[in-house]
């Protein structure tokens, strides 16, 4: 069993109320860091000294938020409205378990039952707005008694290990958290290390904008989850990432392109080092990088993910070795960039 994922997917950090998250990694990593802080924004950013044999300054970040659902309002009859924090398919909610506020009350997402729907609205998927959660309470002075307008809902979902792979809540991206974790808990690398575990990435790319700005660093390395379609279809749609066939490196999503230089330099190490590895699709989607990298004068920046299926869902699938490689992987590379993988 993985504790550190195991401890991360099932730890509460709905954007914007990231805290719970935060303080588990702090004390992850607090012994193997020479300095670190939290921000005005909530981002952890962390200090690793290097041995000094380079005077580049990394950047490596993983965002701490997940998807989540905020409540909005009361129904008379006890229920909770809600709206949803970060992007969602409405068919990924309904019946599904969630703990609401920092109490983490138990409540289910509800709507009409299927058995007293019209035929023709069998047929329709159920929209968000028609949906509630329901947490048990008799009335609207019930529920309000109990949660707020403003908290956090979070999914209900046990990490659970099935062979290869494993399934949890908020691999996207507390994967990307946990490599970072182990990276800072490896030896000193030839440069500063700067890691941040950032915040509200789901909503906009927030923390990383805010963090880039005052590290200023000389490249930077996003890890992340990406989504991975590689279940069969009729239309046999090659996959745009598989789990099992290693790390996913970006090469352009729908917010940057990735700088070709460490793109080459990731793939390189890969092969050096006997690490599989896989292009992701270009299009679509997103990462910090395309914050970190328009920051100040421009920053070089590459984005390496660990494949999962059911992103944005209460529930996602990854490889185990995928996330062993990627972490195997950021290594390898940062302990051998230099000013000259990057020289223009």
């Amino acid at each position: 069993m993985n504790e550190l994922l195991k401890n991360l997917t099932e730890a509460v950090g709905v954007s914007g109320d990231e805290k719970e998250v935060r303080l588990l990694i702090r004390d992850l990593i607090a012994d193997y860091v020479d300095e670190w802080r939290v921000d005005a924004m909530g981002n952890l950013i962390a200090l690793k000294k290097g041995t000094g044999a380079s005077d580049l300054r990394v950047l490596v970040d993983a965002h701490m938020d997940e998807v989540g659902l905020m409540v909005t309002d009361f129904d008379s009859n006890g229920s909770l409205k809600f709206a949803g924090v970060g992007g969602f398919d409405d068919r990924a909610l309904l019946g599904k378990a969630v703990q609401v506020g920092p109490k983490k009350l138990a409540g289910v997402i509800g709507a009409r039952p299927i058995h007293l729907l019209k035929a023709s609205q069998r047929n329709s998927v159920v929209k968000t707005d028609a949906m509630r959660i329901d947490i048990g309470a008799k009335n609207k002075d019930a529920a309000s008694g109990k949660v707020k307008v403003g908290d956090r809902a979070a999914f209900v979902t046990k990490y659970e290990e099935i062979g290869p792979t494993a399934i949890g809540k908020a691999f996207d991206n507390r994967a990307g958290c946990a490599a970072l974790v182990e990276l800072l808990q490896a030896d000193p690398y030839p440069f500063d290390l700067y890691a941040t575990f950032t915040v509200q990435e789901e909503v906009g790319l927030r923390g990383a904008e805010v963090v880039a700005y005052g590290i200023e660093p000389d490249a930077a390395l996003i890890l992340e989850s990406t989504p991975a379609y590689d279940l069969p279809n009729e239309d046999d749609v090659s996959p745009n990432v598989a789990l099992g066939e290693g790390p996913s490196i970006y090469v352009m999503d729908r917010g940057t392109i990735q700088d070709p230089r460490l793109v080459r330099f990731i793939m390189k190490t890969a092969v050096a080092h006997n690490i599989p590895y896989q292009i992701r699709q270009p299009g679509g989607g997103g990462t910090n990088t395309a914050a970190i990298q328009k920051t100040n004068s421009g920053v070089p920046a590459a984005t390496i993910a660990v494949p999962g299926r059911y992103a944005h869902t209460p529930a996602m699938m990854i490889n185990l070795e995928d996330y062993a490689n990627v972490v195997k992987l950021a290594e390898k590379v940062l302990r051998n960039l230099t000013p000259d993988t990057i020289k223009r």
